[in-house]
């Protein structure tokens, strides 16, 4: 059992997974499918994420599809699912912060609006890390979750030779910092 996990670093560990995954995004080939994924929510929240979201929603709210606005509005952006929050989703399909940009890819409108420059907060941790997924055991493990719609990304992955952990190392450093990600990537080379 413990050969499918790496050394923990700072009490986050990762499955082997993780490390010998390859995955580079193929918007493309995907259209932007991580974001329109069909459930009654849409990404898992932070409690400490709730509140930056809120003060973002003025800036963002301009990007968002009119659907999409009513429903935030109707609704709010996120709801409990058992103890856990989730973003609100539209039509079982897409987060409600989703819009679709000229060649039709689902995008993060939170994200838009961070890029602007008009908010400080990107995009929820779960989303940035994706296809990374963290899991509660004693400490965060994180594990890769592979969906079909992801297969054209690990393609170009291997072909780039492009590891997970380097795909995410942006947004590994935002959720555990810098030192961390050194640290964990020297023994992902091990």
């Amino acid at each position: 059992m413990f050969k499918r996990f790496v050394k923990s670093v700072g009490g986050v560990a990762a499955l082997k997974s993780v490390i010998d995954a390859r995955f580079a995004c193929d918007l493309d080939a995907c259209k932007g499918a991580c974001c329109t994924f069909e459930s009654a929510y849409g990404a898992p929240l932070l409690e400490e994420e709730v509140e930056p979201i809120r003060e973002a929603l003025p800036a963002t709210m301009k990007y968002l599809p009119p659907e999409h606005v009513r429903e935030i509005e109707r609704g709010g952006f996120f709801e409990r699912k058992e103890s856990e929050l989730m973003t609100r989703s539209r039509d079982r399909r897409a987060c409600v912060f989703v819009y679709y940009d000229e060649t039709g890819v689902a995008k993060c409108a939170l994200e838009k609006a961070y890029f602007a420059g008009e908010t400080t907060y990107r995009k929820p941790i779960s989303c940035h890390l994706f296809p990374i997924r963290i899991s509660s055991f004693g400490g965060d493990v994180l594990r890769f979750e592979k969906f079909r719609e992801c297969d054209a990304a690990e393609e170009k992955g291997r072909r780039e030779n492009v590891r997970l952990v380097d795909f995410a190392r942006e947004a590994l450093e935002r959720r555990y910092g810098a030192k961390w990600f050194e640290e964990f990537r020297s023994k992902a080379d091990e």
